[in-house]
């Protein structure tokens, strides 16, 4: 027999917007998970060679904020399966 169930199963890569809004979800994976470590790479790396002033506090920084955005994305996360 076929099962003529026609429901999708709900997505784990968003959170519902009473936590956080799906487009705001989106951009902190975007930056926790790319943008920010890409560019602590880029500075720490680009830095030195151009004779930036900073170049550690800057890279901590960077990192800091990548942390954050992954810390604020895993806590929606995990409302999102309790609430579920």
């Amino acid at each position: 027999m076929t099962d003529n169930n026609t429901e999708t199963p709900a997505s784990t890569d968003t959170a519902p917007d009473w936590l956080i809004p799906s487009r705001v979800y989106d951009v902190l994976k975007w930056l926790g998970l790319i943008v920010l470590p890409a560019l602590a790479v880029f500075v720490g790396t680009v830095g030195p060679a151009w004779g930036w002033t900073h170049v550690d506090a800057t890279v901590t920084t960077l990192n800091a904020l990548g942390i954050l955005a992954g810390t604020l994305i895993g806590v929606s996360a995990i409302k999102q399966r309790l609430a579920a």
